[in-house]
């Protein structure tokens, strides 16, 4: 029985690659709004664990359940509808395309988006992340222009331009400089609590992690509370 304030489900995950054993029966309920860090040495699975997450990996055995929905069984188009609707992604790179301003970087994931008020909504929200952000005097520029803590400043506003329910980070600050990597977290934390989104969130840096809802451990292929 999933509970009903949880957004995110698993009930005995496990994942290998050839003979080497990943995630092992991993149950997990995340509630929604909280902030989450995962934490653990350098190829434990964490990565993993959040494509796992966010449906781009698939599990050998167990189930995944977003609210109520099992979402184990999607196929391919499936999870990539799913995960266009209700999950953003910030990665260690940005990965901005380098002919795209930014307003246009931040709008890929609405391309899908055919109706015209819809477009409008999705440029209004755009301008006023940007705004929220401190980037609106960037709007045009392209990511060549920007510093590093901009350009991932603009991928967080991609990850959150479609009102997802679950944002998923992968070392967001790990290319960053100290000060570049403190705003930069401090920001998806004020996101976080004013958007209500669900953050899940890879790093290192316990100094980061210490300041979220939760954090959990990684090692022998197991998740637990730290």
């Amino acid at each position: 029985m999933v509970n009903n304030n949880s957004i995110l489900s698993f009930k005995n995950i496990s994942k290998s690659y050839g003979n080497q054993i990943i995630l092992n029966d991993i149950s997990l309920e995340i509630e929604n709004g909280k902030s989450i860090a995962i934490v653990g040495q350098s190829g434990t699975g964490k990565t993993t664990f959040l494509n796992i997450s966010g449906l781009i990996d698939t599990p050998d055995t167990g189930k995944i359940f977003y609210k109520n929905q099992d979402v184990s069984d999607f196929n391919e188009m499936e999870r990539s509808l799913f995960r266009n609707k209700h999950i953003g992604f910030i990665f260690q790179m940005h990965y901005l395309l380098p002919q795209c301003t930014v307003i246009e970087n931040i709008l890929i994931p609405t391309l899908t988006n055919k109706n015209k008020s819809e477009k409008n909504a999705s440029i209004k929200r755009a301008k006023e992340l940007l705004d929220q952000l401190g980037m609106i005097e960037n709007i045009n520029k392209l990511p060549g222009q920007l510093s590093g803590g901009e350009c991932q400043r603009t991928a967080c506003i991609r990850a959150l331009i479609n009102q997802p329910e679950l944002i998923l980070a992968d070392e967001p600050t790990g290319s960053l400089d100290e000060e570049s990597a403190t705003i930069l977290f401090t920001e998806l934390l004020k996101l976080n609590k004013e958007l209500n989104t669900t953050l899940l969130l890879v790093t290192h840096s316990m100094k980061l992690a210490e300041q979220m809802d939760m954090i959990l451990q990684l090692k022998n292929h197991k998740l637990s509370k730290n």
